[in-house]
């Protein structure tokens, strides 16, 4: 199973995927988006929005659901860099199963997502939390 690594203080998950939600800053309502983690990537499966609007258009074939759309995807990427203004609405949070919290809501650098070796002295101090 791949491990998933955050931040520049390596925090590390043993977490085959994860679900990253937040509030738009302009629009003020909900996305959420599940990705699953690869040996060297992570890969975006599906996102959800609560509207439209301000570069948060529902994706292609998106669907109507209890008042999120809806939609698939298939993107690939090495990691995710989070920008971490404090000058947002807040912070995005993070689940893993039913472990969840929150990253990025104070003014910093960037959080930094991406797939981390398990075998690693970092994701192995941290997965038996």
């Amino acid at each position: 199973m791949s491990a998933l690594c955050i931040g520049a203080a390596v925090a590390a998950l043993a977490a085959p995927q994860f679900t990253l939600s937040w509030t738009h800053s302009v629009e003020r309502t909900g996305w959420k988006e599940t990705w699953v983690v690869e040996e060297d990537a992570l890969r975006l499966v599906r996102s959800a929005v609560q509207g439209s609007g301000a570069g948060m258009d529902p994706g292609p074939d998106a669907r109507l659901q209890d008042g999120w759309w809806v939609w698939d995807s298939d993107l690939r990427v090495p990691e995710l860099m989070l920008a971490a203004s404090g000058a947002t609405v807040g912070g995005w949070e993070l689940c893993t199963g039913a472990v969840c919290r929150e990253i990025g809501a104070t003014p910093g650098a960037p959080v930094r997502i991406a797939p981390c070796d398990e075998d690693s002295s970092a994701a192995v101090a941290l997965v038996s939390e």
